[in-house]
């Protein structure tokens, strides 16, 4: 009995302790709840990725505003949380399109080690249930980057590579529109050059107008 009680008193200390500690939201379902509840309609596109994505409607605003373009990029995320979040951040919106930018911090081996070919999947996943929802998919290569300033034990720039080319062999079996940002952009490393990022991952505005020229191209065909 003085077992049964003692393991009952652990039990209800485990619980209240539960209780008061905040749940983790991994996916960061709360980042874009407010903004997804007062969205604008029409959207044409919204454009879904990790902190590239995040800091283009930053650098350039005006290329959302004026187009009906929506930002779901969330800082430091590997696909699968944009994979879990993009029901909530894409198709609830309603969009007529949108544009996949992924893989750098799951190269980058954030959060959660995951090999080339999960990466491959989650990105998958959402195309297929962007196509599945009526949506048109525009799907971008993954940034150039010779180095990561917060992983710097890793040279990235052939596993870059590698996974641009299963995404780019993979739209063009499934007639998905491919933006080629890597090859426009990267250096003689296959990195990103000081003229477009000064960290050589996140684009600067002359980056980001590169990356608009091509993805707007890409936007006419899908949306014509």
């Amino acid at each position: 009995m003085k077992h049964i009680f003692i393991a009952a008193l652990c039990l209800a200390a485990t619980m209240q302790l539960s209780a008061q500690e905040p749940l983790k939201d991994w996916a960061n379902f709360g980042r874009y709840a407010e903004a997804n509840a007062t969205v604008q309609q029409p959207v044409k596109a919204v454009f879904m990725g990790n902190s590239i994505t995040d800091g283009w409607p930053v650098a350039d605003p005006a290329f959302f505003t004026e187009n009906g373009y929506v930002g779901r990029g969330i800082g430091g995320q590997v696909s699968a949380q944009m994979l879990l979040r993009f029901r909530q951040d894409v198709i609830n919106l309603k969009p007529q399109a949108v544009v996949i930018l992924a893989g750098t911090n799951d190269i980058a081996r954030n959060d959660y080690a995951m090999t080339p070919e999960q990466t491959f999947d989650n990105v998958v996943s959402m195309i297929q249930l962007a196509q599945a929802n009526g949506i048109k998919v525009i799907l971008c290569s993954t940034m150039p980057a010779s180095k990561f300033g917060w992983r710097p034990q890793l040279t990235p720039a052939e596993d870059i590579k590698a996974l641009n080319a299963k995404f780019k062999a993979y739209a063009e079996a499934n007639g998905i529109v491919y933006v080629d940002y890597h090859s426009a952009m990267q250096d003689a490393e296959g990195g990103l050059p000081e003229k477009y990022s000064k960290d050589g991952v996140h684009p600067t505005l002359e980056g980001y107008k590169v990356m608009e020229g091509l993805v707007q191209e890409a936007l006419k065909k899908v949306l014509k």
